[in-house]
């Protein structure tokens, strides 16, 4: 007799029977309003760890691809530079270069630090001379012409500067901006560490472009390559040749080729050794981040374990009546995790939808921010972008979501376990 009504109490695990307990539990009644105060806050802590940390990924992957692709889409993957002798033979090694299989451009340039004026302000430039067929295929450049044109820039004296250098000195396409260089003429009879003259030499301004990374936009100027080496006492050299590939990521497998086809001493430095201290720098303060963040979530993880253990000595006659029956203790404690990881699963997917939805719009809420407290918050020339960048990835939001399913999950055990070890004789008797 008994065990026929043992097998008509018994249910299959995760029952409608144990579903509805474990909702009724998640509604506390009013003299269960603590717990459920309890429950609330560890809904709420864990959605926005989740949010935060999938929010911080996202800016912090963004940052690195904004600045990777603003700096690689000016700066070369490789720096090719010369050894033994300069770079006279530049055409010959260039177009060698240029003919390896995955290698988009080989473009020689002439760099040099200079003064930029106009008849009101001053400011220091970076100034780079570059072939026009060189500067079309750099799309950074090419594709984010404000004013002005590229159209015959290798045939007169005009030059590009960036949006940043044009609003500091007050110019615009068509003015003409002064450019100053201690490498100068040489005096007669003296050497050309101690006997040039300041070089002084106006220029036409043909375009101003905006890259959308302040560091730039604020100094750079583009020359024409022979005037450059005019203009830095240069005769047929150039300063470096900037190597562009079609994969920046697998540098290594063209060091070797770009050496040999190179013919010549040369030293090579790719974009990871030009960038190794800031990009460094960045993942340390991402890998730094994601832990703070993540201890959120572990604070909401335990507000769950301690809401639990306060149902559980709540409940105990509950449980007692359950147990007597016929309830087993895998149900009971069944009845517990779900309760538990029902809280989790929910913060966690609220977390996930307010995440997204934040990085989405990251931009519209920064200037509302910043409106509203009239304070720039995030300034150009601090964080060297024009906007803040958020871009999710998809692998790194599905750990930050099994992560917290996770730490959700391990909340629960002992308490449910507990639930599942009362003594129904114990319980009805003392409690």
């Amino acid at each position: 007799m008994d065990e026929t009504v043992n097998e008509t109490v018994r249910t299959p695990p995760f029952s409608q029977f144990e579903w509805l307990l474990s909702g009724r539990y998640l509604r506390a009644r009013r003299k269960e309003g603590f717990i459920s105060v309890i429950a609330g806050f560890s809904f709420l802590g864990i959605m926005l760890g989740v949010a935060t940390l999938i929010v911080v990924m996202a800016v912090m992957n963004g940052f690195r691809k904004e600045l990777l692709d603003k700096m690689l889409g000016l700066n070369g993957h490789i720096l090719v530079q010369p050894l033994e002798s300069p770079l006279t033979d530049w055409k010959d090694v260039a177009e060698r270069i240029s003919q390896i299989q995955g290698i988009r451009l080989a473009a020689p340039v002439v760099d040099g630090q200079g003064l930029g004026s106009s008849p009101s302000k001053a400011a220091g430039v970076f100034i780079r001379g570059m072939r026009a067929g060189d500067l079309n295929n750099l799309t950074s450049i090419s594709k984010n012409i404000k004013q002005g044109t590229l159209e015959g820039f290798d045939e007169g004296q005009g030059v590009a500067i960036g949006s940043g250098l044009a609003d500091q000195l007050s110019l615009r396409a068509g003015d003409r901006i002064t450019l100053i260089s201690s490498q100068g003429a040489l005096t007669p009879g003296a050497s050309t560490s101690t006997g040039s003259t300041p070089r002084i030499k106006p220029y036409r301004i043909a375009a101003v472009f905006e890259i959308g990374m302040s560091e730039y936009d604020a100094s750079l100027v583009l020359m024409p390559l022979p005037e450059a080496q005019a203009y830095f006492n240069r005769k047929d050299d150039v300063s470096s040749i900037e190597v562009f590939t079609n994969a920046p990521e697998l540098i290594d497998t063209f060091r070797k080729s770009v050496m040999e086809a190179a013919a010549r001493p040369v030293f090579l430095v790719d974009w990871r050794q030009r960038n190794s201290t800031f990009f460094n720098a960045l993942q340390v303060q991402r890998n730094v981040m994601f832990v703070i963040v993540t201890m959120i979530v572990l604070v909401a993880a335990l507000n769950i374990v301690s809401g639990l253990i306060m149902l559980v000595k709540d409940k105990g006659q509950d449980i007692a009546i359950l147990r007597t029956m016929g309830a087993s203790q895998g149900a009971v404690m069944r009845i517990f995790l779900i309760t538990g990881a029902a809280i989790g699963v929910v913060g966690t997917l609220t977390g996930l939808f307010v995440g997204m939805l934040i990085c989405l719009n990251i931009e519209s809420i920064q200037q509302l921010l910043s409106w509203m407290t009239n304070t720039d918050l995030f300034p150009q020339k601090l964080y060297y972008l024009s906007k803040i960048p958020a871009e999710a990835a998809f692998g790194e939001t599905s750990a930050v979501v099994v992560m917290a399913l996770t730490l959700s999950f391990l909340a629960t055990l002992y308490p449910s376990w507990r639930a599942a070890r009362l003594d129904p004789v114990d319980v009805l008797r003392y409690g």
